[in-house]
């Protein structure tokens, strides 16, 4: 990644059966994601404030990481998961997708190859390993792990996967980059171990044109040994892998908001610590979400994610928001600054856009609200909606006001259960389908919606959540009234 790497840039990956085919929409559509791709990608890669002293910068790589299986099993089996927020030796993805004749299949695995950075003094004829080094030129120099972007491709008649999976392999080469430092002083030394792995294929026909398409990737290197520490097994691993998946004569359904003909094969479909969502434009040929490119994710993301227009540049922490980033990054010393700057050429980069920033850009961070309805184009200079007016929300009251719900009046105290709306739903709601739930209070949002905020019934931390208010928001539509139980009327005498 730095510029002095002798071997910077994508790194090596070799490929087998993949014929070179021309898939152009697939490419139009991985162009279309790849912001939020390398969003993905980088996601922890550096953390405010940017600082190899840092103590968030000690604990790194935490998305997507695959590590040999011995070792990563050494304790027992993985629990597969949803998402890659837990080690593993592989990852799978299962998606329907819908194809025409002549189809043609593109697979993207991208993920990051771990890249140490030591920095080396002369002294005496000699060189030695220290962790910082100032150049005669002011330079400051810091041991470091940097990261190199690796992606292999593979293309395939998708006909040719009814016969049969297929393999490439997927690792990428060892490597050393050795960088000069001014006037003798020393050297950086780069050092990059073998990551081996394989990207298998395959799908399986479930009617005419519909079939089920399955991605795996897997790490096949050897282990080390099986005591040894995360830190000394990431140099092997792959970090923050993902793939995208798109092609020429194929359209993907949406695992979250299937079209309801597809709805029994979507919750067929087992995909084990990744996340596959829809990407690009929506598509309008349904009565339900689907896509011609799809993005499968080690972090749980909306159907068509995307960066915000107001936001920049990449920040590395996809979780925080811009603006308070950018306001902590405005707020380091110069002395913390410096450090920023010679931890990593990334933190430098980060520092120069926000130094530079204009007043307008900085301006565009405070966010923007899309949910309302257009504007007047031309409204007079004094008008406002309804409820920026003085007084709007008078007579609201939270916690006692009600919402009519199938005929049942639902406030503060009454129980529901979970029905999140398959279209537009949050991904994390849709975890909570069917669970009981009591409403604490009832919340009319500026635009006219109304939410309902709920703890979970089965929640042990429910009584916590309701004393500093941390609830879960639903819409009305999305909760069925349910009748009080015994258990939630008093016994006769009680109190």
């Amino acid at each position: 990644m730095s510029e002095g790497s002798v071997e910077g840039g994508m790194a090596p990956a070799a490929t087998r059966d993949t014929p070179d085919l021309p898939p152009e929409r697939s490419r139009n559509g991985f162009e279309q994601l790849s912001a939020v791709a390398d969003a993905v990608l980088y996601e922890g890669y550096l953390l405010y404030p940017y600082r190899r002293s840092s103590a968030k910068n000690r604990v790194r790589w935490q998305f997507g990481v695959l590590f040999p299986r011995a070792w990563v099993e050494r304790d027992g089996p993985v629990v597969p998961g949803v998402s890659g927020s837990a080690d593993s030796w592989y990852q799978q993805t299962e998606c329907l997708l819908i194809r025409q004749p002549g189809a043609t299949l593109r697979v993207r695995l991208r993920y990051l190859q771990l890249q140490r950075k030591q920095v080396e003094e002369t002294g005496h004829g000699r060189l030695r390993e220290v962790e910082s080094l100032r150049t005669d030129d002011g330079t400051v120099h810091l041991t470091f792990d940097e990261a190199v972007p690796c992606e292999v491709d593979m293309a395939i008649p998708l006909d040719d996967l009814f016969q049969g999976e297929r393999t490439v392999a997927a690792g990428a080469a060892a490597g050393t980059g050795i960088e000069a430092l001014p006037s003798g002083a020393g050297r950086v030394v780069r050092r990059r171990e073998e990551v081996r792995a394989d990207l298998t294929v395959g799908a399986e026909r479930l009617g005419q044109n519909l079939c089920r398409l399955r991605v795996r990737t897997t790490h096949t290197g050897p282990g080390p040994d099986p005591r040894a520490t995360r830190e000394k097994a990431l140099g092997g691993a792959l970090i923050a892998a993902h793939t995208l998946i798109g092609g020429d004569g194929v359209e993907f359904v949406s695992l979250i908001d299937p079209p309801e003909d597809l709805r029994a094969h979507a919750g067929a479909c087992r995909n084990e610590f990744t996340f596959p969502v829809l990407g690009g434009e929506p598509s309008t040929s349904r009565a339900g979400a689907t896509g011609h490119v799809l993005l499968s994710s080690p972090i749980i993301l909306p159907d068509h994610p995307q960066v915000a227009p107001e936001s920049p540049g990449d920040l590395h922490d996809a979780a925080e928001i811009d603006e308070i980033l950018t306001l902590r990054t405005m707020l380091l010393t110069d002395e913390e600054k410096r450090e920023a700057r010679a931890t990593d050429p990334r933190a430098a980069a980060i520092l120069d856009r926000v130094d530079t920033m204009p007043p307008e850009v900085f301006a565009r961070l405070h966010g923007a609200v899309r949910s309302l309805a257009p504007a007047n184009p031309s409204p007079p200079p004094t008008e406002r909606p309804a409820w920026w007016q003085e007084g709007a929300d008078d007579g609201l009251s939270p916690s006692t006001d009600t919402v009519l719900v199938d005929g049942a009046p639902l406030g503060g105290g009454s129980r529901v259960r979970l029905r999140p709306r398959g279209r537009g739903a949050d991904a994390q709601d849709m975890f909570l389908a069917g669970r009981t739930a009591e409403v604490a209070a009832v919340f009319h949002d500026v635009d006219g919606s109304v939410h309902l905020a709920v703890t979970l019934d089965d929640d042990p931390a429910a009584e916590l959540h309701s004393w500093y208010g941390r609830f879960h928001y639903f819409r009305p539509d999305e909760l069925e009234p349910l009748q009080p139980t015994d258990s939630d009327t008093p016994a006769s005498g009680g109190r």
